[in-house]
């Protein structure tokens, strides 16, 4: 035992220094914090110089109410009146002006307006220029049938509609919004885990193998041993890594909303509605998840004698976890389909797919114990087999980068056993 946990100690500290894991690590610690403070990132590019826009009302009857409108929504414009149209287009090469926007009446009296500009893939400027002239057209239009300001506020004001499920025991629409939002992160974290850190192991493995530091591994520690520690040293990287980037969020969030001492932290993610019960499935998927793929990973990590071989090899198994997160993506929107129910029940995918149905919907628990089931009997075959494929496989040199190289190891596991 004390080999096994020296393997450990080992995988974890060789990563840990690693300029790859220190860099990758800064790289994501800097992505977080810019996501936590985007308005603020946002607003320092957002300085931007005045932006002239010249409005031609061929109709009389908009111009005035338009720029009102438009400077009450953003103020860095600056409309130009009475402008000559070929004048003004010609500004508008030379980028002097952002755009023309000319306003004319259909036969139906509703305005219509045609927007000249350099840059028509500015679809913020577009929209708020269209939403602004479709604002003054209904102010134009009510105040011509004479509503008062309380009628227009009704005219607007949307109709209430309310959903109720019968289901006994049924998510209500908070808890439902609440767990939808968590499902989302989960989904991704779960997925980035396996598709980080499994690649990780196997990277690790063939690369002992290419500098022949598993022949003396092989001859102090079993295979098995070995494969397990070191499934076990990445994924205490994994919890460092991981944690490290949980605590930058949490306290840059702390800190932005710190100015809002009312709105309290799960609030403000919209998981104040959220169930105990799923944060603690969302623990037990991504370490299941992580542990399948895993020995997965350390096994076919095992065929391979280069480094540059991993991505061939362990490319069926990245396209199970983009086909389980495809699905899961799928759920979000209709988690009660007799696709993700079955799928929820297939070992690759259960991780996400029945994570998003637990989170989501009323689940039997009966259905849950089975996929915990049928999932921990996977992980458990896969051990056993993988054990002996990795017992071989890392005794095998030369190119590998087919699967067919798991008969060749599964002949030399047996001889070894």
């Amino acid at each position: 035992m004390r080999n096994f946990w020296i393997v450990t100690k080992h995988t974890f500290l060789t990563k840990l220094k690693t300029k790859s894991f220190l860099i990758s690590t800064g790289i994501m610690i800097v992505i977080v914090l810019i996501l936590a403070n985007l308005n603020t990132v946002i607003d320092m590019f957002n300085q931007e110089k005045q932006r002239t826009v010249a409005v031609i009302d061929k109709t009389g009857e908009y111009i005035d109410l338009f720029e009102n409108q438009l400077m009450q929504t953003d103020n860095s414009f600056t409309i130009v009146k009475d402008a000559n149209e070929l004048e003004a287009i010609e500004k508008v090469k030379s980028g002097e002006w952002e755009g023309v926007l000319t306003i004319t009446i259909q036969g139906s009296g509703i305005p219509e307006a045609v927007y000249q500009s350099m840059k028509i893939s500015d679809e913020s400027t577009i929209r708020l220029l269209q939403s602004t002239l479709t604002e003054v057209k209904n102010q134009k239009f009510t105040e011509e049938i004479q509503l008062d300001a309380m009628q227009i506020a009704e005219l607007y004001t949307p109709a209430a509609f309310k959903v109720v499920s019968l289901e006994e025991n049924a998510k209500s629409a908070s808890e439902l919004n609440a767990a939808r939002g968590l499902v989302y992160v989960m989904l991704f974290v779960i997925y980035f885990i396996v598709i980080g850190y499994a690649g990780m192991i196997a990277s690790e493995v063939a690369s002992e193998k290419t500098s022949r530091v598993m022949e003396i591994l092989v001859s102090s520690i079993s295979p098995v041993k070995q494969m397990f520690a070191k499934i076990l040293g990445i994924a205490c990287l994994s919890f460092v890594q991981m944690g490290a980037f949980l605590l930058v969020g949490y306290f840059s969030i702390r800190n932005l909303i710190g100015k809002q001492d009312e709105i309290d932290f799960l609030q403000f993610f919209g998981f104040d509605g959220m169930k105990l019960s799923t944060i603690v499935y969302a623990v037990i998927f991504a370490l299941l998840g992580y542990l399948f793929y895993a020995v997965m990973a350390a096994f076919l990590g095992s065929l391979v004698s280069r480094v540059e071989d991993i991505q061939p090899m362990i490319t069926p198994m990245t396209m199970l976890v983009v086909v389980a997160f495809v699905i899961s993506m799928f759920g979000l929107g209709n988690p009660d389909t007799i696709l993700i129910q079955i799928c929820s029940f297939i070992p690759p995918f259960t991780p996400l797919i029945m994570f998003l149905r637990v989170g989501m919907l009323d689940v039997p628990f009966w259905e849950v114990g089975l996929s915990l089931i049928l999932l921990l009997a996977s992980i458990i075959l896969l051990a056993v087999l993988g054990a002996k494929i990795y017992r071989g496989g890392v005794l095998m040199y030369g190119k590998g980068t087919s699967l067919k190289d798991l008969k060749h190891a599964l002949t030399l596991g047996k001889k070894e056993s």
